[in-house]
């Protein structure tokens, strides 16, 4: 696929880490180099949101205006504070701008010029790309170089090598300390079971599991990533033999499923239909099984929707550059 490091692209939302995280994973499988933009409206704009206009402090002619000009001809946007911005850069750029969307801007699909959602979505239309994962920067260059020059931290540890993905609490999801005794005791039979651990935590993970978790670790052996040094995110996922990764986040999810080792799902309280689903869908592939304790013995081949994705991005800015007689790139 040729690249569009020639062209001009956005990254724009209201700074949610999920949300940017699979526009800048889409930007890089193009090639480019995006601007990340950050709409920040006030009520009451933000509650009419993705429906009414932009919020006029954060116009385009407002000086720090997260979408003053010059336009990009490839707009990524995601998060519903963010559809009206893309829809005023649309207008403002006399339809020049190229406009993707990640997720179901809940307008219908003319909100934008793309628009990708997960499958277990029902948004479908005739410029609406569906894929089972999410757009996300583990590609498997990235986790490639990770294996040729292993991180030092891990390249050590004996195998099994299970890399443990936590979350933390979200609008669907809650961590009680029910949930937190059933992780802590699951992890804690997979390495007396012979296996390294090398957990990772995230902002959102409850600092009572965080400590249990670094205190597990340092009774049984492996590792801990307690925030210093380079993050060892990638690493992990490179290395694993099997991964372990909290139902609360369906980036991490989709990132564990672009490594064709085995995902072992912890569910905490709570969850959401569309999660299901997800989790249906992986498990018809073969990818994920729930967290019981022990490591289980299954393979698939890795799954990575973003390439598929760019490529339809693609294509459509190419067809949309030469139907307003612009300039090819590639």
């Amino acid at each position: 696929m040729p690249l569009l490091s020639d062209l001009s692209a956005w990254v724009l939302t209201d700074g949610k880490a999920g949300d940017e995280s699979q526009c800048l994973g889409l930007a890089d499988a193009l090639g480019m180099a995006p601007e990340r933009r950050r709409v920040a409206p006030r009520a009451p704009f933000a509650w009419a949101m993705p429906w009414g206009p932009i919020d006029p402090r954060e116009g385009a002619r407002r000086a720090g205006s997260p979408i003053a000009p010059p336009f990009p001809d490839l707009l990524i946007a995601s998060g519903r504070r963010a559809v009206p911005y893309m829809r005023a850069v649309k207008r403002l750029s006399k339809g020049r701008t190229f406009t993707v969307f990640l997720k179901d801007p809940r307008t219908g699909p003319g909100a934008a010029d793309l628009i990708w959602v997960p499958e277990h979505d029902r948004l479908r239309g005739p410029n609406v790309i569906a894929t089972l994962t999410p757009p996300h920067r583990v590609s498997q260059a990235r986790l490639a170089a990770a294996r040729a020059r292993p991180d030092g931290r891990l390249a050590g540890l004996l195998p099994p090598r299970i890399a443990v993905l936590i979350g933390g609490a979200s609008r669907h999801h809650r961590f009680t300390q029910d949930d937190a005794a059933r992780l802590l005791a699951d992890l804690d039979r997979l390495s007396q079971a012979g296996g390294s651990l090398m957990v990772t935590a995230s902002r959102r993970t409850p600092e009572g599991l965080r400590r249990e978790l670094a205190a597990l670790v340092t009774k049984r052996g492996g590792f801990f990533w307690d925030g210093s040094g380079e993050n060892p995110y990638v690493a992990l996922l490179a290395l694993a033999d099997a991964v372990v990764v909290t139902a609360d986040s369906y980036n991490m999810v989709g990132e564990a499923a672009a490594t064709g080792a085995p995902i072992l799902v912890f569910e905490p309280s709570g969850g959401h239909p569309k999660l299901t689903a997800f989790l249906e869908g992986l498990r018809a592939y073969g990818a994920v099984k729930p967290l019981a304790g022990r490591l289980e013995a299954f393979s698939y081949p890795p799954l990575d929707s973003t390439p598929v994705i760019a490529e339809a991005v693609q294509r459509g800015l190419v067809r949309h550059r030469r139907a307003l007689g612009l300039p090819e790139a590639g």
